[in-house]
């Protein structure tokens, strides 16, 4: 969850009668189906639903009665009885699996650590050897068949659970705990009799935090709008933060990825206001939640107001060399980055995909100057700090859930990037990214986050949230790959690279699935697409990853409170689907509050690694995972098969 947005879209949908929706929708249901991009195979039977009437059985939660729609193609490419939705303070899986708690926030990661401290008292030393907290994405790294290097980010904290004051008198030294609770965990972890176990004494177990040292790479290293008291150079900065989703590097090291960053500035300079560029990236005056600013005037954005410029970027990490220092990519551009899904084109050119999470931003793509080798290791790590940023303009005919799209380069001197219109070189274009894809015309999205590439790299994928704002703002029209007016659902786009080749400036695009209710919404687009039925209704598609059979496998953060339009959703939950056939079941559903993120296989598939987070946001009554009186805990679980085989299969 990414506070200060905790599934806060509406709660009820008001019925929009506008006369281009409602077109969209009658040309979708006369349709019946989707038109998919060359290659593709179809859903089938598009939003047609059956008069049949059936309950969702749940385990342990609230059975909740919708219409089923038309069933897709049977999939021979899921193996696994779905669960119901729940809304427990457990974690549930299928028949035949197991779910074990690997590591909890506050778990010692070296040997000379202190245990967790559920008091709320925990010092920031004592901070800076645990697992951090909000677990998000991650990327587990092998060192031999029996050991490996388990990277994860860390992305916030929960005041209110980590401090027995729950925020509300924070001081220098919680500020400081706070700090280090946040950034990147890597420890050792190690395949024992009774499965993997995390090596207190790894050689490279190492935390990152907010005041971890680190370089400035790329085309605005050095920038005048990047300098500061502190760094005249503008090479080099303090930290991490708000690390939310991730992606690894056929080199072996480590991306993560910096979200709202915005949420840690502030200043109580009752005179100051802040500039449009700190505007457009949702930066003000007031911080009353994390409240570094008091403590540390790094964050005061009155007396430092550039140290913002200088978060926003994706972080190059290796996991190997805990004497390393982290690397900013500024070539990859400052937003409110998602993840970065990192494919290699048949050219040998690095393409990364990359979604800014908010609503009415943007999709990007970067391509790298250079080419991947084989046998050149020293250059294939320089790769991300110079190439070209794209960001994408999808088109569609009026009321087409298909089209075609267009990556539109955010090059000084191209498409109105000028210093005329406020860019003065190719350093400021990477700065003011949002801003330059604003001037070149792209697309806005229902806040893109993870974008993950089938295997077979013919097309890849993008969750896209949910967006209240959607038709309501100039700028954030109904059509295309955003379909619905004030959207609390989402929808995962996909898209078609031309001739295959990842970089090309064009591609064909359709919606794998729009989320949505049949129990709740009948005959719209608000009851989702055709494999959206009782049985697999969710919300909110957040994180997204195949495995190495073709699996995407599709996690949730969203609306859980289970009534009007969220009715029978249950907690947050993991799905997977078969992309061919568009079959989709639910795998897990989480405890109370959580949001189910991150997730990373075992070279032999044969072990997931999932996060749980936040579970007990805002004081909900949740106790996960040590259940009776306990303070709750982000955690990452270990899924397996009971007979030891494949996931998933």
């Amino acid at each position: 969850m990414k506070y200060p947005d905790p599934h806060d879209d509406s709660s009820n949908l008001r019925a929009d009668q506008d006369s281009d929706f409602t077109r969209l929708v009658e040309h979708a249901l006369s349709r019946r189906r989707f038109l998919f991009g060359a290659g593709a195979a179809g859903l089938g039977a598009f939003f047609m639903t059956t008069p049949r009437v059936r309950a969702v059985q749940a385990e342990t939660g609230t059975v909740a009665t919708a219409p089923v729609t038309t069933a897709a193609p049977a999939s021979t490419l899921l193996g696994f009885k779905a669960v119901p939705a729940s809304t427990a303070d457990t974690v549930v899986v299928p028949e035949g699996y197991r779910a074990e708690v690997l590591i909890s926030w506050g778990d010692p990661i070296f040997a000379d650590a202190p245990a967790f401290d559920p008091a709320g008292k925990t010092p920031a030393a004592a901070q800076e050897r645990q697992m951090g907290d909000n677990n998000d994405g991650m990327t587990l790294f092998m060192i031999d068949a029996t050991r490996g290097v388990l990277a994860v980010n860390n992305e916030y904290i929960n005041p209110e659970l980590m401090f027995a004051h729950q925020g509300r008198e924070m001081t220098a030294d919680d500020v400081r705990t706070a700090q280090a609770a946040h950034g990147v965990s890597i420890f050792e972890i190690v395949r024992t009799d009774q499965g993997w176990q995390v090596d207190q004494t790894g050689r490279v177990n190492r935390r990152i935090t907010a005041s971890t040292p680190m370089d400035i790479t790329g085309p605005a290293a050095g920038h005048a709008l990047l300098k500061t008291a502190a760094d005249a150079t503008g090479t080099r900065v303090l930290g991490t933060f708000n690390n939310c989703a991730n992606g690894h590097t056929p080199w072996g090291t480590y991306l993560t990825c910096e979200e709202n960053f915005n949420n840690y500035f502030g200043t109580r300079a009752a005179a100051f206001g802040p500039t449009p560029l700190m505007e457009r990236y949702g930066i003000t005056a007031r911080d009353e939640r994390y409240q570094w600013h008091r403590f540390d005037e790094r964050f005061d954005i009155a007396r430092n107001p550039q140290e913002t410029n200088r978060h926003g970027w994706v972080v190059e990490i290796d996991p190997f060399d805990p004497q390393s220092t982290p690397k900013k990519r500024t070539a990859l551009g400052r937003f409110k980055h998602e993840n970065a899904e990192l494919v290699v084109a048949d050219n040998g050119q690095v393409v990364v995909y990359l979604g800014d999470d908010e609503r009415g931003e943007h999709l990007y793509r970067f391509v790298s100057q250079g080419k991947y080798s084989d046998n050149n290791k020293e250059g294939n790590r320089e790769l991300l700090s110079a190439g070209t940023l794209y960001v994408a303009r999808f088109e569609a005919a009026a009321g087409e859930l298909k089209g075609k799209g267009e990556w539109l380069a955010l090059t000084h001197g191209r498409h109105g990037l000028t210093a005329e219109n406020g860019f003065a070189d190719q350093g400021e274009v990477l700065i003011k990214t949002r801003l330059a894809a604003t001037r070149v015309g792209a697309t806005t999205m229902d806040r893109p986050e993870w974008v993950a590439a089938h295997p077979d790299r013919q097309a890849v994928y993008c969750s896209l949230t949910n967006n209240k704002n959607r038709g309501k703002k100039e700028n954030q029209p109904v059509g295309g790959p955003n379909p619905r007016p004030e959207n609390p659902y989402g929808q995962i786009v996909r898209w078609m690279p031309t001739g295959g080749d990842h970089t090309s400036n064009t591609f064909e695009w359709d919606l794998f699935v729009l989320a949505g209710n049949p129990g709740v919404h009948q005959g719209d687009l608000y009851a989702g697409s055709a494999n959206i039925n009782a049985d697999n209704i969710f919300n909110s598609p957040d994180g997204l990853g195949f495995d190495r059979d073709g699996r995407l496998w599709i996690e949730t953060d969203g609306n859980y409170s289970n009534e009007k339009d969220f009715a029978g959703m249950g907690n947050n939950q993991m799905l997977c689907a078969d992309p061919q056939t568009g079959e989709i079941r639910r795998f897990l559903t989480g405890p109370v509050a959580c949001e189910i993120t991150g997730l990373t296989f075992t070279p032999d598939y044969k072990t997931l690694f999932v996060g749980v987070q936040h579970p007990g946001e805002d004081l909900a009554p949740s106790h996960f995972p040590a259940g009776g009186d306990s303070k709750p805990r982000s955690s990452i679980l270990m899924i397996t098969r009971t007979d030891g085989g494949v996931i998933g299969a």
